[in-house]
């Protein structure tokens, strides 16, 4: 399911307001024509498989100048999800971590300046490998790599970065691979690449349900948990819920009051999302209900599983599904053993097979007729067996 609208982080402050005061000056200022950006690509980068969490791996990235002129300085910056860091920094590069925004999460940046020229129509590749390494929470990320000759602003897009560090190791360098070929040129297709990371990982999912208490009338809360309980971090698809719940509401009670990232599939059954498109180690969610009790049903259980997207790293099921229970009392009880009460022996003993009033009160055995009718005497005796169980039904 989608990630609720309502739920959605909005643009960091200033954006909107930036990108009006950009409208009101383009309507009030005659447009200067820009100067065109050289025409750069990078190369298509393949998926890369089955990393060991907590290892290093690499990489090989390739680039292209498509134009007819030579760029002399150039800037190529990579990027990398929570669950990857840069295994050697390069001292020609600046490392800094944008905080997550706009249903985007964290992000690990190096931006590395190349002051070298790029040929027109040369394939150029890195010297060595981009070296990487997956963390322990590592699963299922990706790596996002540009190239452009604008120096990159960490702080440009009010994104809240910190302050970049710069790198120690080997520079990163550039080398001559071949002219280009058509083939390469379609390989090349734009500024950017990114290709997906996949390590081998598990993730624990759980649930949580509660256990409550109350009378008709009352209006109890039931919180259902979600909880990552790790090794791993898990990205899903952007904007879309990283899991689902769905969530069974108890017999003899009625909802009040949803959580806001549920929607109803009916009146008893609800399906939650995420706030995120990531869930992250000991993250999770909290579902609160409120509850009415309508009728007193005695112990009453609704059932709590996930659904949605397939979970191949959830090796754990014994934790897949729990239960929302409430004890709402006991209801009115028609059989023998409450006829048998005091208010309710009288009449069952006038009934014909119970006897007559008279015959109950006259009989040596089972006592008056006031000892006969409750359920305890006249249960013990040969005159008040027959009515009290008769009379119930």
């Amino acid at each position: 399911m989608r990630i609720p609208p309502s739920r959605s982080r909005t643009l960091r402050g200033g954006t909107a307001a930036v990108a009006a005061a950009a409208l009101v000056a383009l309507g009030a200022v005659p447009a200067l024509a820009a100067e065109a950006e050289p025409d750069l690509g990078v190369g298509t980068i393949a998926p890369i498989k089955g990393v060991q969490a907590g290892s290093a791996f690499s990489t090989p990235l390739t680039f292209l100048n498509k134009g007819t002129d030579e760029v002399p300085v150039s800037y190529v910056t990579y990027a990398v999800s929570p669950g990857l860091k840069a295994d050697e920094t390069y001292r020609n590069c600046s490392y800094y971590t944008i905080p997550s925004h706009d249903e985007m999460p964290d992000s690990h940046v190096a931006a590395c300046k190349i002051d070298q020229p790029l040929k027109p129509g040369v394939v150029y590749a890195t010297a060595k490998p981009l070296s990487l390494k997956a963390l322990d929470s590592a699963l299922n990320d990706d790596l996002r790599v540009t190239i452009g000759v604008t120096e990159p602003d960490p702080d440009g897009g009010d994104t809240g970065a910190g302050d970049p560090v710069q790198g120690t190791g080997d520079p990163l360098t550039l080398v001559e691979k071949n002219p280009a070929t058509d083939a390469d040129r379609k390989n090349h297709p734009e500024s950017a690449a990114s290709a997906d990371v996949t390590a081998a990982n598990t993730a624990d999912f759980a649930l949580t349900g509660a256990e409550l208490k109350g009378e008709v009338g009352d209006k109890v809360t039931a919180t259902v948990k979600f909880a990552n309980k790790g090794p791993a971090r898990v990205q899903g698809a952007l904007d879309e819920s990283v899991t689902t719940v769905d969530i069974r509401i108890p017999e003899g009670t009625s909802v009040v009051k949803p959580h806001d990232f549920c929607e109803v599939i009916t009146k008893t059954h609800y399906r939650c999302g995420t706030s995120q498109s990531w869930v992250d180690v000991d993250g999770g969610e909290s579902y609160p209900f409120v509850l009415r009790i309508d009728k007193a049903v005695g112990r009453t259980v609704g059932a709590i599983s996930f659904s949605g997207q397939e979970r191949p790293f959830d090796r754990n099921a014994a934790n897949d599904t729990a239960q929302i229970v409430i004890d709402t009392g006991k209801g009115s009880d028609t059989s023998g053993s409450t006829g048998g009460t005091g208010g309710t022996g009288g009449t069952g003993g006038s009934s014909s097979t119970g006897g007559s009033g008279s015959t109950g009160s006259t009989s040596t055995t089972g006592g008056t007729g006031t000892t006969g009718g409750s359920a305890d005497t006249g249960g013990s005796t040969a005159g008040g067996a027959t009515p009290q169980t008769t009379g119930g039904n």
